[in-house]
């Protein structure tokens, strides 16, 4: 008897959390109710391809576009820089301070203005170090930095003043020219060196960038400049939109000669109304917290105008 009445009241509880589980709400259909799933749907990439230009005419020389790598060369460059966006964007920023002072400065040698495309695509207009220890706007290495006019030393390093280093620039572009007769040629050689262009063309018996078959960034060097040029020049054509307000101006400074050593570059900044960190901005040849003046020697620091109201 005793087993039967527990077997009874087992069956009772069974049936019991049976009913319970039966009515019990689905915690799930309750919250698809309240919360409906949507449906999982991808949305569509929108992404456009861009037309070649019929001609084109870089360093006021005409690119063979009848020729099929280089048209693919050119497409790839493009592409691939219209759709890298963040750096683009800030290519755009930069550009509208620094290209034209580079400009003015190429204008001032007599050099087609294309080459101020070189400086975007070697440092993307900052002052940026390479693996080989390259340095800044241009990326001189120090050898060629000092061949081309730059002090280059523990306490000043002129290959990161933008002003002084593409007047390097132009000179070395300007020996190029002389080199090779043509500026292509010259403009190729900016990555490769005369030297190294100059072996390949004899190679390969050509007398052409265009015809040399060479490593990917040689191969690719030109058309990037071809590339950006084109897209910086006429940006919403590529989808950039932006407002006059947030491209960067350049930013006005007056120039005090220095012709002393000055011990504490710290210190000296303050005796000015500035400090250390405005004054390497404006003058990022400044390496050390020092600079030492010997002899007739002097220096111009660039100083802003009114920064602090």
């Amino acid at each position: 008897m005793k087993n039967q009445t527990l077997s009874l009241i087992i069956s009772s509880i069974a049936l019991v959390v049976a009913l319970i589980s039966l009515f019990r709400p689905d915690k799930h259909a309750v919250e698809s109710k309240i919360f409906p799933r949507q449906p999982e749907t991808v949305p569509a990439v929108q992404v456009k391809t861009y037309d070649l230009p019929d001609m084109l005419v870089f360093l006021g020389e005409r690119v063979p576009l009848e020729d099929p790598d280089v048209r693919e060369r050119l497409d790839r460059e493009i592409h691939v820089n219209t759709f890298f966006h963040s750096s683009t964007i800030f290519l755009l920023k930069r550009a509208n301070r620094w290209l034209p002072q580079i400009r003015t400065i190429l204008d001032s040698y007599q050099l087609p203005q294309d080459l101020e495309y070189l400086a975007v695509i070697e440092s993307g207009l900052q002052n940026v170090i390479s693996p080989s220890n390259a340095v800044g706007f241009w990326q001189f290495l120090k050898p060629t930095g000092k061949e081309f006019g730059l002090e280059i030393s523990r306490e000043v390093d002129q290959r990161y003043d933008p002003i002084l280093s593409t007047h390097a620039a132009a000179r070395y572009l300007q020996e190029a020219w002389n080199k090779f007769g043509n500026w292509t040629n010259a403009a190729a050689s900016y990555n490769i060196g005369m030297n190294g262009l100059r072996k390949e063309l004899d190679e390969q018996q050509v007398s052409s960038y265009y015809d040399l078959n060479t490593n990917d960034e040689t191969a690719r060097y030109l058309f990037r400049a071809m590339a950006l040029k084109i897209i910086l020049t006429n940006p919403e054509k590529f989808g950039y939109n932006i407002p006059a307000e947030h491209l960067y101006e350049p930013e006005q400074t007056q120039d005090i000669e220095v012709n002393a050593t000055i011990r504490d570059l710290s210190a000296w900044a303050r005796q000015q109304g500035y400090n250390y960190k405005q004054l390497v901005r404006y003058n990022p040849w400044l390496r050390e917290n020092k600079l030492t003046v010997s002899g007739a020697n002097s220096y111009i620091i660039k100083l802003p105008v009114n920064i602090n109201g």
